[in-house]
Parts: C-alpha cells; structure tokens; sequence
C-alpha cells in the first residue's frame, strides 16, 4: 500500500476511536443501515478522511464544529466539497450543534437524500 494512502487509512482508524460527541451521536442513527443504507464512518475519499459516507447514494455527511467558522477554514471546506462534487459525491454538512440540539431534523435531512 502506498505510504500515503496507509497513513490516510491509520488516520481515519484513529479518528474512529476518537470521536467526538456529535459524531456519536449520528453514527448511533446512521449505523446498521437504520436508514435502510449502509454508512462508513470516517472514510477515506481521495486526500480526505470523510466524516460519514454512504457509497451507494453516493453521499458525504461532514459535521463541522466552530473552527469552521473561520475564512480559511470555510475555503478549505468549499474545495473539498467541490472535489467530492467533482467525483459524484453529494456532500451535505451539519453543525455540531445541529447534531446535538436537533437529531431528527438532521436525520430527516440526511434521509431526504437519500431519496
């Protein structure tokens, strides 16, 4: 494997062991297909390690907490986006706040892409 792409795959599997609550929170919902799909949890696509990831509807669900606030973290986001669109991927985000204020609302969003 290349070392790029293995230290992608060690970051991710890291990521999983160190999630954050929001990302809990969702994965509790998106896991053991419960929307009738399967989901992946920080999945490498590319140089990216994605927060959630349905393969099949071809979908990408980032959880953004306050530093995406920040204008070049807002870029950063903006060309990742384009780089998953540019694959085929539809790439919808949440706050983390959203996630943990309002759990149904983002499932119902997630699912009406789904659709």
């Amino acid at each position: 494997m290349d070392s790029t792409v293995s230290r992608r795959v060690t970051a991710a599997r890291d990521l999983r062991q160190r999630q954050t609550p929001s990302e809990a929170a969702l994965w509790s919902r998106l896991r053991r297909q419960q929307l009738g799909v399967t989901f992946r949890r920080q999945h490498v696509i590319g140089p990216f390690v994605v927060d959630f990831c349905c393969l099949t509807a071809r979908l990408v669900v980032e959880l953004d907490g306050a530093i995406h606030d920040l204008e070049d973290v807002r870029e950063q986001d903006a060309w990742r986006t384009e780089y998953l669109e540019e694959r085929g991927f539809t790439a919808i985000r949440f706050t983390n706040d959203d996630v943990l204020s309002q759990p149904e609302t983002v499932v119902a969003a997630i699912r009406g892409h789904l659709i």
